[in-house]
């Protein structure tokens, strides 16, 4: 789902006008109406405006996962200095089946999260070793 329906449907689902959530969020109506339409691709300060706005993370107005859920950007932040942990968690926030662990690092340290996301990816390259 690209962008523009990501955010449309944030709206509808709020059930706003496209004048409402531009006056709610200082944006014009025009704007908006360009971005749900794909005409525009929001600048990063846009889509962090309305990621919050609709409480969900920059990634998922983008596409990047269907999850709603914030806590996957602070589990991003969290692995940034290892690439190999950072490209495995690429993949794990694809999964609708993730929902409940970007739930649970709300109140986890990054440490914290960094040893859950190190275990869980040594659980699957065990798993891939014995052919699962």
């Amino acid at each position: 789902m690209k962008y523009g329906e990501r955010l449309r449907e944030l709206r509808k689902d709020k059930g706003l006008t496209m004048d409402e959530l531009a006056e709610q969020t200082g944006l014009s109506q025009s704007y908006i109406s360009e971005i749900e339409r794909n005409i525009k691709e929001p600048k990063f300060d846009k889509l962090n405006l309305l990621a919050n706005y609709f409480d969900v993370s920059v990634d998922y107005i983008l596409g990047r996962t269907n999850i709603k859920s914030k806590n996957t950007d602070k589990i991003t932040q969290a692995l940034e200095d290892n690439p190999e942990l950072a490209d495995f968690w690429e993949q794990l926030k694809k999964r609708e089946s993730m929902q409940l662990l970007f739930k649970q690092t709300r109140n986890m340290s990054d440490k914290s999260i960094r040893d859950v996301v190190r275990f869980m990816k040594s659980v699957e390259d065990e798993l891939d070793r014995n052919n699962y």
